[in-house]
């Protein structure tokens, strides 16, 4: 059995790969300098950050200068949204338009734009958590400036529509961002084909290591840097680059985006698994049914559920993900990044769930390292944790 085998909350962050910590290992060895050195040693660090530059570029579909590399998906939201919206004066009308089930970094970014004087407005979901595009289209009217989504959502697993979003934003010439932070190494991208003007990834979520990540801006288009200094990354991030990080992300991606079959076998599983969980009385799926057809599109490696006792009664989901623990298996209720809230989880109620309801979700994402063996292990161990509530 795997070591692994009970840890399902990828969405939150996943394990460093060990081919990972070689490349990382390898590039601290041979280019640990600061790669703004005029020497040997910083030639070698800037060599090697360039050529990981391009290496990610080629991963992504896009230009070598289009893309920033930043600590994480957070900084990159962050620099997206405010970089973007820095060049208008407060006094200027502007409005930034979000969806209604956005991460905290994203409201953090938003909320920051509304102190400073800019109108912020979300944009509502329906049940499965996607965008309602006829709102959509009516609020992309001036004076709006920019909409940011959360491409993949990470409590529910819902994929936006991209292409149909984007297409309304170039006709409105309105500039769109997305938080790709859970879709980024889990489905592939060519950024220059898509109708996006901005992307904000991260790598720990692809088996690569925490506190770097990369925003992939549209050629042309000119942000202002959130943070001042020794102007690197054309000006746009300052800081000595963490030139080992940027070739671990790059390392983590390309073994993510390796050729695979036409259908992801953790897409299998997972829909697998969901058989058997929903097969269970009290448990019900939320977000878009993998199994449907005509359903919106799901992240291939999440599940996610509300839960109910065998009373009727809805279940406390950070008392069940305690209880699950206690059965071997690590799972999440709500975001990892707002995992120490108690309250219900207010994506959940943007999607029609009443809050009892919305206190019970339970998610579970997979890894590569996941096999058929779980359909047999954990839906017992799941029953047993609800009976012990």
């Amino acid at each position: 059995m795997h070591p692994l085998s009970g840890y399902l909350d990828c969405s939150a962050t996943t394990p460093v790969a060990e081919a990972v910590l070689q490349e990382m290992a390898a590039v601290q060895a041979s280019a640990w300098a600061n790669p703004s050195s005029l020497h040997g040693f910083g030639w070698a660090a800037a060599e090697q950050l360039e050529r990981s530059r391009h290496q990610l570029a080629e991963l992504l579909g896009c230009r070598d200068g289009q893309v920033v590399f930043t600590s994480g998906g957070t900084e990159s939201i962050h620099l997206a949204l405010l970089g973007a919206m820095a060049e208008l004066s407060p006094s200027t009308p502007a409005r930034l338009l979000i969806s209604s089930v956005e991460h905290p970094a994203t409201l953090a970014a938003a909320d920051q734009l509304l102190r400073r004087g800019w109108q912020v407005e979300a944009i509502p979901v329906d049940r499965c958590g996607v965008v309602d595009l006829n709102r959509l289209e009516q609020l992309l009217a001036p004076p709006t400036r920019l909409v940011s989504l959360i491409w993949g959502q990470s409590e529910v697993g819902t994929l936006q529509p991209i292409t149909a979003i984007g297409r309304l934003c170039q006709q409105a010439d309105v500039l769109l961002h997305l938080d790709a932070v859970q879709v980024v190494g889990r489905c592939p991208i060519q950024f220059d084909a898509l109708p996006v003007d901005l992307l904000s990834l991260g790598g720990h979520k692809v088996q690569g290591p925490r506190g770097i990540g990369a925003l992939l801006v549209r050629e042309g288009l000119a942000l202002q840097p959130c943070l001042g200094g020794g102007g690197q990354e054309a000006g746009l991030r300052a800081g000595t680059e963490p030139v080992a990080l940027v070739a671990g992300l790059v390392k983590a991606l390309e073994l993510a985006l390796s050729p695979r079959p036409d259908v992801d076998p953790i897409d299998n599983l997972r829909t697998a698994l969901l058989e058997r969980l929903v097969a269970l009385p009290g448990v019900s799926l939320t977000g878009p049914d993998p199994r449907q057809p005509q359903a919106p599109g799901r992240l291939p490696h999440h599940l996610s559920l509300v839960v109910r006792d065998r009373a009727g009664a809805w279940l406390n989901g950070r008392r069940l993900v305690q209880a699950l623990w206690q059965q071997g298996f690590a799972c999440s209720s709500g975001s990892a990044c707002s995992s120490g809230q108690t309250a219900p989880s207010a994506v959940l109620q943007a999607m029609g769930y009443d809050p009892a309801a919305a206190a019970s979700g339970l998610r579970i994402s997979l890894g590569g390292w996941h096999t058929a063996e779980l359909l047999n292990s954990f839906p017992p161990a799941f029953e047993r944790a609800r009976a012990a509530l």
